[in-house]
């Protein structure tokens, strides 16, 4: 929503400038210990430079004081020699005077030169001690340059927050007061990344947002009220199957039981003897179906698949019959049901049409005559003249009347 997208640009800019004022503040650090660390690398440079310049002082005194010696031993040696040319009383005397002023100033020669070479020495170690110095201060020096880009382009970056920030009409102050204690900038990164995914998985803006959104909340809306009404129907219509399949299995397992006594009962009447029963093939009441297990007298098979064809018919007449018990109907239809019977098992099926015939009114077809001396209405199709057909009426009983009287 459009508030959730606020926040997450909050959150961001809050981000932001915490990440630019702690990269402020690190660099600004660095740089004071750059600067402390170059002023202390340039007053060693100097403390080198004086002890350079006094070595070289030192070196150029004992070179001069070397030179002076080495006048002195050169004018010595030409007095010798002039004294060896010359023949005095006095010259051994001389001589040993300027030996040992000779030998004197060899010493003196000698001493000069270790300590002008030590003095060189140190020179070269400070000389080399220099260099090291200077590559130190030239590596810092690039160090705080690439600090002070650094600075520079962290300010740029400030400068463009604050403006993103006067843009969004963001008070600074009570932006930094807001932040929590506790930031967890890597977190807050983490959440950027997850924020910045969504708003490309979100692709370009789209001014018309809000009026699609609310067009689009109309339609939910509606929508919803739609499938609550649904749903609160389909409850209504599952209600109602729950209650007529309840009722059905009701009703069912009553009329499988009246049917199934009447069946029992019937059977032996039209069989004259034997058994027969109705058996579910399943548990549920609802999609089970019904076997017709039926045993006349003096077989021993299990189902009406052996019966015979007028056995079959005859235990077709007993369920039927006994379905009739159950629920009469105004009249009953039977098309030559007695064909395959013999003669005995018409006047069973006679006798009961006979019977049930008090409750239901029977109509049947038959050709044969035992059926037909139990009806109490004939009517039959004659055709005294080829492709003429004419229907008879006869009434049993006016005509067993009639017949007496005659």
């Amino acid at each position: 929503s459009e508030e959730d997208v606020s926040q997450e640009l909050d959150d961001e800019w809050r981000r932001k400038l915490l990440e630019a004022e702690q990269r402020v503040a690190r660099g600004r650090t660095q740089f004071q210990e750059l600067q402390s660390k170059q002023t202390e690398m340039r007053m060693t440079r100097q403390r080198y430079d004086l002890d350079v310049e006094s070595a070289e002082d030192a070196l150029s005194r004992a070179e001069e004081i070397t030179q002076q010696y080495h006048d002195r031993v050169e004018l010595l040696n030409e007095q010798l020699l002039s004294l060896d040319m010359a023949s005095s009383d006095a010259a051994p005397e001389m001589i040993e005077a300027l030996a040992s002023e000779h030998l004197l100033l060899e010493a003196e020669m000698t001493e000069a030169k270790i300590k002008a070479e030590s003095v060189a020495e140190e020179l070269r170690q400070l000389e080399g001690s220099r260099g090291d110095v200077e590559k130190l201060v030239e590596l810092e020096r690039e160090k705080l340059e690439q600090l002070r880009i650094e600075r520079q382009t962290v300010y740029v970056k400030l400068g463009g927050l604050s403006e993103e920030l006067k843009d969004a009409e963001v008070d600074l102050k009570e932006l930094l007061e807001s932040l929590p204690e506790d930031v967890d900038l890597e977190s807050w990164e983490q959440e950027l990344v997850r924020i910045g995914e969504r708003i490309r998985r979100l692709g370009p803006i789209n001014l018309a947002a809000i009026d699609e959104y609310e067009q689009e909340s109309e339609r939910k809306n509606y929508l919803d009220q739609q499938d609550s009404d649904l749903n609160e129907a389909l409850e209504t219509l599952e209600s109602a199957i729950r209650k007529i399949d309840k009722e059905t299995r009701q009703r069912f397992k009553h009329t499988f039981e009246t049917v199934n006594d009447g069946l029992k009962r019937l059977f032996p009447k039209v069989f004259g003897g034997g058994e027969a029963w109705l058996e579910l093939t399943g548990d549920d009441l609802l999609e089970t179906g019904v076997s017709i297990m039926a045993r006349p007298p003096g077989k021993k098979n299990s189902t009406i698949h052996l019966l015979s064809g007028g056995e079959k018919a005859m235990t077709a007449i007993a369920l039927v019959f006994s379905i009739f018990q159950l629920n009469p109907a105004p009249f009953c239809m039977l098309d030559e049901v007695d064909a395959p019977l013999d003669d005995a098992n018409v006047g069973r099926y006679a006798r009961l049409v006979e019977e049930m015939s008090s409750n239901v009114q029977f109509i049947y077809i038959t050709h044969n005559k035992i059926a037909m001396e139990m009806a109490h209405q004939l009517q039959g199709v004659t055709m005294h003249e080829p492709g003429v057909s004419r229907l008879v009426s006869v009434d049993v009983d006016e005509a067993v009347a009639l017949a007496e009287a005659s």
